[in-house]
């Protein structure tokens, strides 16, 4: 055996060694990879150990922004990490992306592409920073930049260098395709959830849509009766009065029930970038849509979609709309292909659509094709016995998510259905929990409210009685009962134990003689009928 002779031992590695060896710890990174940005900005940290590259940064281009932007650096700071934006038609990082080829700047102090964006070279002598950058590639179709520094001298091979970033790009593209699987296995992982929950709920609830009012009932049979069928349904009401909820709810009723409900609103996108999300786009169809992109409607390929404020759709896009529902057919923005949409379309709108249509502002042809089913949803002042038991709801779940155990009195009860909720079951949702934070007792008044809210008083007297010390109504004693039935259980108690005199028992609940009375009627309650 030929023995090892000590300057062969003390040897300095060879770049090929090191290179391998950085990658083997780069492979292990990812193999044991949790969080995405975690892992991308470990890898980066072995560029510089291992091959001495000053700073290192990895670019992801935005869909929805259009920019690239740092996702993961080392050598960098949380400030210029966010300066690290940029378009892609700027600078050399635009290049990169653009070519879809590396970029050598052996000098960036020479280079008027390069743009320095995150000002993060200022203690280096520019003169001796060579920057390189290579394309992020996924299925040839451009991702992102990855760049890094390099001190430099004569005894640099760029090309070597280059050689190893293009394929650690390779294995980062690698990683984020499966980074997406996994994302999307989570997303139909949950998606099968809900749909489990929902399936749950249709035979202990009413469609996760809380209420026993005459008005809801209505609503639920409507969504009895149209849930299996293949009917476009236009819902109407006030904003805040569960429009979203009754939508997932005809949907999870029918056949489309395992298909994905996707909801998009018209009014939060400007009008290009609603076309590209309903409909997709074809690489090339505008400035930077460097790669073909699915929308809303194949997205929802066997489901549902549900299109919130609907008048707000600009009317081109209402033209291909009325196409869709006719003719079940549409084209990606830019593209000549002809897609198939299986799809049921639920729209929802808070305005009148007859006045936008007076207004010129909305097709009278859609509106026919989409109000096949109209469902009024009621505002909450219309359905006031359903209140007692939406505030125990919503208390309830405050409740746990804040770790506290808060209860509600009598006079506040009164305020909540004299209140006319213009904000309906989404405001009342908003009140709670910012009670609920903010109680500084145990039990829930009148004088936990906002100071926006006014408190309607007695019509019999101009000045309302008020106990010192009412008495609470307390929710979790009464566990899984709705709030008229504590409340009648309360009075009743009450009048027994002062013999019927209602005045005493007033007093005692802190509510006024005419408030008891009203209460006494309401729930039919007779001293004759407690002997029985």
């Amino acid at each position: 055996m030929h023995p090892i002779s000590t300057a062969e031992a003390t040897t300095p590695p060879t770049t090929e060694s090191l290179e391998l060896h950085t990658l083997c710890r780069i492979s292990r990174l990812i193999g044991n990879a949790v969080q995405l940005s975690t892992t991308l900005g470990q890898i980066l940290e072995v560029l510089n150990t291992t091959l001495k590259m000053e700073r290192a940064s990895l670019l992801l281009y935005d869909q929805f922004s259009l920019r690239l932007s740092i996702k993961a650096s080392c050598g960098l700071s949380s400030t210029e990490e966010s300066r690290g934006v940029c378009r892609p038609e700027e600078g050399v990082i635009g290049q990169i992306f653009r070519t879809r080829s590396p970029f050598i700047v052996p000098d960036i102090n020479s280079e008027p592409l390069f743009l320095n964006r995150t000002d993060a070279r200022g203690n280096f002598n520019k003169s001796k920073i060579a920057f390189l950058g290579v394309p992020v590639m996924i299925k040839d179709n451009p991702e992102g930049v990855l760049t890094v520094d390099r001190l430099f001298g004569d005894d640099v091979s760029f090309e070597e260098d280059i050689r190893f970033l293009t394929i650690l790009a390779a294995l980062i593209g690698q990683f984020l395709i499966l980074h997406r699987k996994i994302q999307k296995k989570e997303a139909k992982l949950l998606e099968e959830n809900e749909s489990l929950k929902a399936k749950l709920h249709r035979h202990h609830g009413s469609h996760f849509i809380i209420g026993h009012s005459k008005p809801m009932q209505e609503v639920f049979s409507i969504i009895d009766k149209i849930a299996s069928s293949k009917a476009t349904a236009l819902l109407l009401g006030e904003s805040g009065t569960g429009k979203e909820l009754v939508a997932r709810a005809i949907h999870e009723g029918g056949d489309r029930s395992e298909r994905p409900f996707i909801k998009i609103n018209c009014a939060a996108l400007p009008e290009t970038l609603l076309e590209s999300e309903l409909f997709g786009h074809e690489k090339g169809a505008f400035t930077s849509a460097y790669a073909p992109r699915p929308g809303r409607f194949e997205l929802a390929e066997g489901g549902t979609i549900f299109l919130d404020e609907i008048e707000e759709m600009p009317l081109p896009l209402q033209a291909k709309m009325l196409r869709i529902l006719q003719e079940k057919q549409f084209e990606r923005l830019g593209g000549v292909k002809t897609y198939t949409a299986d799809v049921r379309i639920i729209a929802a709108t808070n305005v009148s659509l007859e006045s936008e249509i007076n207004r010129g502002k909305f097709r009278a042809d859609l509106y026919y094709r989409l109000n096949v089913v109209a469902i009024l949803l009621p505002p909450l002042r219309e359905r006031k016995e359903d209140i007692p038991l939406l505030f125990s709801h919503f208390l309830h779940k405050s409740n746990q998510r804040n770790e506290k155990d808060l209860k509600i009195t009598s006079d506040l009860l009164d305020f909540l259905i004299e209140y006319p909720w213009p904000g309906n079951v989404r405001e009342m949702q908003n009140l709670v929990e910012r009670m609920v934070i903010l109680a500084e007792s145990d039990y829930l008044t009148t004088h936990d409210l906002p100071s926006t809210f006014t408190i309607p008083q007695d019509p019999v007297s101009s000045v309302p009685h008020v106990d010192p010390d009412p008495r609470p109504i307390g929710i979790s004693s009464y566990s899984g009962e709705s709030l008229e039935a504590i409340e009648k259980k309360e009075i009743e108690a009450s009048l027994k134990r002062n013999g019927w005199v209602q005045i005493r028992a007033a007093r005692e609940l802190g509510l006024t003689q005419r408030q008891i009375g009203y209460r006494i009627k309401k729930y039919g309650l007779s001293r004759y009928d407690s002997f029985r």
